[in-house]
């Protein structure tokens, strides 16, 4: 695990306070009708006018600055000229990188009036991220963020995605450790100040299983219900767990 000076935190946490920007931009243009890769063009805007560069773009070979998950994709849907549909949510998840460092963060939106499970899944899937935060303390374990995240999500009847996990981040976009969203609690490393950490919960309506389309990257639930996604960039502190790029610390 790579610890963080204070300085690079700060550093970091002005990369993340990008990505909500962004994220804030998208929520006040997601209506019926826009095609999710104007919501694209529209980040990518706002990432290089702050000076920063899309962590996405041309990772690995994605090919946009957002991943846009509509109803039953879970992760890394890549933008297109499809326009959104009023009963819709969709997950984006956004990077940057920013002076050498790493941000990343994701929410999950309805477009329009949705239905009494959609609303429920996303309230269940933001509330285990608060949770999971709320772990984010020196002397707990690594799975402790899992557990918390687990035991919330499976009370309330959905299934947490497996497959893709949370992982530390910094100067690199993905570092260790990994940070599943599943799994007893006091077990793994001990956190300490100075780790960083992408905490994201990917919660799914139906069964947990996963299929991958052709295009190798747009990740769906495999009953074909609803998913939804948090997440939040959270460093380790001496005290309270710091959400990047808010500003705020957790309960």
């Amino acid at each position: 695990m790579v610890l963080k000076t204070r300085g690079e935190i700060e550093l970091m946490d002005e990369a993340n306070r990008i990505v909500h920007r962004v994220l804030t931009g998208i929520s006040e243009r997601v209506r019926p009708g826009v095609m999710t890769r104007e919501l694209d063009i529209l980040a990518e805007e706002i990432i290089r006018e702050a000076g920063a560069v899309p962590a996405f773009l041309n990772y690995r070979g994605y090919p946009a600055t957002l991943c846009t998950s509509i109803n039953d994709v879970i992760v890394h849907g890549i933008p297109d000229d499809t326009p959104l549909r009023r009963g819709d949510i969709i997950g984006v998840d956004c990077g940057v990188l920013y002076k050498g460092y790493y941000g990343d963060a994701a929410r999950t939106f309805a477009v329009g009036e949705v239905r009494a499970e959609a609303l429920e899944l996303m309230e269940v899937t933001r509330e285990s991220l608060d949770l999971a935060v709320d772990q984010v303390r020196p002397g707990n374990h690594l799975s402790d963020i899992g557990n918390a995240v687990q035991a919330h999500v499976e009370k309330r009847g959905f299934s947490i995605v497996r497959e893709f996990v949370g992982h530390g981040i910094g100067a690199a976009l993905h570092e260790d450790p990994q940070v599943p969203n599943f799994g007893a609690p006091g077990k793994g490393p001990r956190l300490e100040a100075g780790l960083v950490l992408a905490i994201e919960p990917m919660v799914n309506a139906g069964v947990a299983g996963v299929k991958v389309d052709s295009d190798g990257w747009t990740a769906r639930t495999s009953d074909g219900h609803l998913s939804a996604h948090f997440e939040y960039s959270v460093a380790v502190t001496d005290g309270e767990p710091r959400i990047l790029g808010l500003g705020v610390s957790g309960s």
